[in-house]
């Protein structure tokens, strides 16, 4: 039975959990989406939501709080600045988990964690390719 059991501990000591989680939720914040397991995308979920809703309001206190939490400066100024303003009218749900399917290896079910707002950059990129060469072309 799961009663009383608030968090997954991910087979790892504390240290190494709050280290892994750190630095998964600074790579989601950074990158817009992360490939991963699905256990430790819904620990970094519950993490990372709460420190979106937290950055919504800028004040020096949040700042500090979510500093406590993230070690990255440019990452928490991009949290504060980008991603936190484009989050305002949302209640919740700032990030969505798509599954990929099993990992070859283990059978380990692998997972995209990614934010609701993110946008492929690949069909972009490839547009801009196209019409810069047909403006070389020309």
């Amino acid at each position: 039975m799961k009663h009383k059991r608030g968090f997954n501990p991910l087979e790892r000591m504390a240290a190494h959990r709050k280290a892994l989680i750190r630095n998964m939720a600074s790579s989601l914040f950074r990158y817009g989406r992360i490939k991963t397991t699905k256990a430790k995308a819904l620990e970094v979920r519950r993490r990372a939501e709460k420190l979106i809703t937290r950055a919504k309001v800028d004040s020096v206190h949040n700042r500090r709080m979510i500093s406590a939490r993230l070690y990255d400066e440019a990452i928490i100024a991009k949290l504060f600045t980008d991603i936190a303003p484009k989050m305002k009218d949302r209640p919740g749900g700032y990030t969505r988990i798509i599954k990929t399917g099993e990992r070859q290896g283990d059978a380990a079910e692998m997972v995209i964690l990614e934010l609701v707002d993110y946008v492929l950059e690949t069909k972009e990129k490839d547009d801009e390719k196209k019409g810069k060469n047909k403006k070389t072309s020309k």
